[in-house]
This record gives structure tokens, sequence and C-alpha cells, in this order.
């Protein structure tokens, strides 16, 4: 028996070298109850020989399913994987991937286009990150009757979705500052985008910052009374926003809607040699691992974020499998109080 000279070998070799169709090679490999065991077996030895082996992915496709998730990113890869935040949220749908026998597929955007990359992610369905569920993407989804879950959007009647309470972490974390004696408060948001002027902010921005706005409320002030940075979640960003923020008329308090975005903030007021928190306190959101042992230790508001990632893959896998879906479900927040904020000098 002779395998042919040179190129993969495929199934029509090996329906030719075992004298037999090539829809019994498939009954061999796919559907054995079709075909007798002896000849299951001759296909199957005959495929060894020859070095023959099925696309496990054609015939996944074929079948309907491919036993993998897909997490829909909103930021190409190299910025999402420079954020911790992402390593711990695919911690936990990692999790459940393991338990549950999944893969896991990280799909960033294609030529810059979220909806580009759909069609090009063999899933079963998929976890959306961060986008408004008006976008076209949800829409697309909805249209090729594809699973899936939002995180960190806004709730849509469809579909089920995963948040915390951004409102109630970033309220408390404001009036923290605010009842420690700090009026000139300075925001360290993340950048909401070219459109915010047109639409407002969205999802867990809009949230954070209406829990600010109530805090500042109860202090007789508001959002025109505090200075806003707007920036993309790295600590390079961080640590630029904070240098300008400081330039004129300083804060005494940094209000960081991101853990990263705190850690750039602290980079810069050491090197200008500012005491955190003896001149300015810092105070962050998500409760990253590094700010437990970060010097000074992080004030911040600690979000599920694992937790967040196993409960995103619970519910896609169970909408995958056509049971009963889940409602929206929205995760709690606390403050976590250490050492980077004090009462202002």
């Amino acid at each position: 028996m002779r395998r042919r000279a040179g190129g993969k070998p495929t199934s029509s070799d090996v329906a030719a070298a075992a004298g037999v169709s090539r829809s019994a090679v498939s009954f061999a490999f796919n559907n054995p109850q079709r075909i007798s065991t002896a000849t299951r077996e001759r296909i199957l030895a005959v495929a060894e020989e020859i070095g023959y082996a099925p696309s496990t992915l054609a015939r996944m496709l074929q079948a309907g399913t491919t036993n993998s998730l897909g997490v829909l990113l909103p930021q190409r890869l190299a910025r999402v994987l420079d954020n911790p935040y992402y390593a711990r949220f695919l911690m936990g749908v990692g999790q459940v991937c393991d338990q549950e026998g999944y893969t896991l597929l990280l799909s960033p955007p294609l030529q810059d286009s979220v909806l580009k990359a759909i069609p090009y992610a063999a899933v079963d369905g998929f976890v959306v990150c961060g986008l408004e569920a008006d976008r076209g993407e949800v829409a697309e989804l909805e249209r090729r009757g594809i699973p899936f879950v939002l995180i960190d959007s806004d709730r849509h009647e469809n579909a089920p979705s995963v948040d915390v309470d951004d409102h109630g972490g970033a309220r408390d974390v404001a009036r923290y500052l605010l009842d420690l004696g700090h009026r000139r408060i300075a925001v360290l948001s993340m950048d909401p985008g070219p459109d915010t002027a047109v639409r407002g902010y969205r999802g867990p921005l809009a949230r954070r910052m209406a829990g600010i706005a109530e805090a500042l409320a109860g202090a007789g002030l508001s959002m025109a009374d505090v200075k806003l940075a707007e920036v993309p979640v790295t600590r390079t960003d961080g640590y630029r926003a904070t240098r300008q923020l400081m330039a004129q008329d300083p804060p005494t308090a940094i209000l960081a809607l991101s853990d990263v975005l705190a850690y750039g903030a602290v980079d810069a007021l050491k090197e200008l040699g500012v005491e955190v928190p003896g001149q300015v306190s810092v105070t962050g959101f998500d409760d990253l691992a590094e700010s437990a042992w970060f010097r000074p230790r992080l004030t911040t508001v600690r979000q599920p974020i694992v937790t967040k990632g196993r409960t995103a893959a619970d519910f896609l896998i169970s909408a995958i499998r056509g049971e009963d879906q889940h409602p929206h479900q929205s995760l709690s927040t606390s403050l976590i109080v250490r050492d980077s904020a004090a009462a202002p000098m």
C-alpha cells in the first residue's frame, strides 16, 4: 500500500487504498454506525498507515458546533493584554471552559472593526466585552443567531448580561474622599471615545460618572467643580495625564476610574516629588492583585473580575445549550481602604 507522492493525504486517498467510497471514509470517522465494524477497522488502519487525519474544525462546523467560546474584544490584542483587568477576567472565563470542555478564542477588531471580526471566529457563542447594545455588532450577532452575553455594557432585553455595581462603587470612593475633606478633586477617567459629545457617556463609564456626581451633590458640589482627564487605560497615559493635572491648580486628590490609571498617577507624583497621600491622595477602581502590595498600598473599589468572567461563561454555555436564559446580573462592589488616601494637609 503506497501513499500518494507529495501533499497531505486526503479522504480520497484513504478510499482508494481501502477500496471503499469517500462516503464510507466519512462514516468511519463521523457516523461509524452506518458501516460494518470490519469496514471501519480497515479504513482506520489504512488512514493510520498513510498518515491521514480528518479536519477536526471542518467536522465540527459540519456538525454545527466547535466547542469553543469566543471573547469579542473592543480593542486590539496588544492593548487588551497590557491591561491586567483582562487577565483576571479571562481567568474566570477559562475556569468554566476547562470545567465544561470548551476552548477559548480571543477575537480583537479586524482592520479596526469589531464587526468584521465576527464572521472569522469559529465559535459557538461570544462573550461581548465593552460594546453598547445598540451598536452594529450586537445586531449582527442577533441576525446570525449566534448566542452571546454582554459584559460591561448596557442592558439588552434579548440577551443575558453581566456587570458590576459601577454606580455604587464610584459613589462610595468619591464620598470617601469628600468625607476626608477633599474638595479639589481630579477624576482620571478612561477615554469614552469620539462620539461622547453626541451620545454622552455609555455603559460602565456612565454609571461611574453618575455615582461620582451623586457623591458630589451630597457635598454641595457638581462635576463642574472637579478636573477631568479622559485617557486610554494604560499606566503610561495615567502618568502623562497626572503630570498635566499637577501643572496648574493641582488637586489634593486624584480619583482614578481604574487601578492601572492610579498606578500611573502615583508614578508621576513620585517623580514630581509629591508625597502620596501626604500631599495628594490617589484612589483606583478594580482592586487588581498588584494594588495590595503597590506602594503606597492602593485604596480602591473592588469588583469581582474573575467572578464576572466565570458568570459570563456560565450564562453563555447555557444559551448555547438552549437552556433557560439567565437574566441580567449585577455583581456587588466594595470600597477597599488602604494607604494611598488621607485627609488633605
